[in-house]
């Protein structure tokens, strides 16, 4: 049974950090590719970023490109997404997937994960003064 568990979620002021982690079970995370998403109340779902499988690096979106960075710990098969200078409108329900090889993962995260096959729960970040 493949198994996505996201955590690291919070509550943060404007300018504020979060590292979001994704443990997964049952995928190897080098054969994978990976990627996170947020959704906002009456919005649609939203791409970040992806880490691709083997070697072939990563790729984010321009509402993160400089202020976050998705990374995988093998030892831990897990993923993570490291945001800095959080701000109001980032406040979403974050979820990781993962997809099962990287041109579904590139051609669906501007589709709102479309050909994505493993979702986790979500984590909530909510940035407010």
């Amino acid at each position: 049974e493949v198994l996505l568990v996201e955590s690291g979620g919070a509550s943060v002021q404007p300018g504020g950090s979060l590292k979001l982690a994704c443990v997964i079970s049952g995928l190897t995370i080098e054969d994978v590719c990976v990627a996170w998403f947020r959704q906002a109340p009456e919005k649609q779902r939203e791409g970040l970023a992806v880490i691709y499988s083997g070697s072939v690096g990563s790729y984010y979106v321009n509402s993160v490109q400089f202020r976050a960075t998705i990374f995988r710990d093998t030892a831990e098969n897990t993923v993570y997404l490291q945001m800095n200078n959080l701000q109001p409108d980032d406040t979403a329900m974050y979820y990781c997937a993962a997809g099962e090889n990287n041109h579904d993962c590139y051609s669906g995260l501007g589709r709102g994960g479309l050909t994505y096959t493993h979702w986790g729960q979500g984590t909530q970040v909510t940035v407010s003064s």
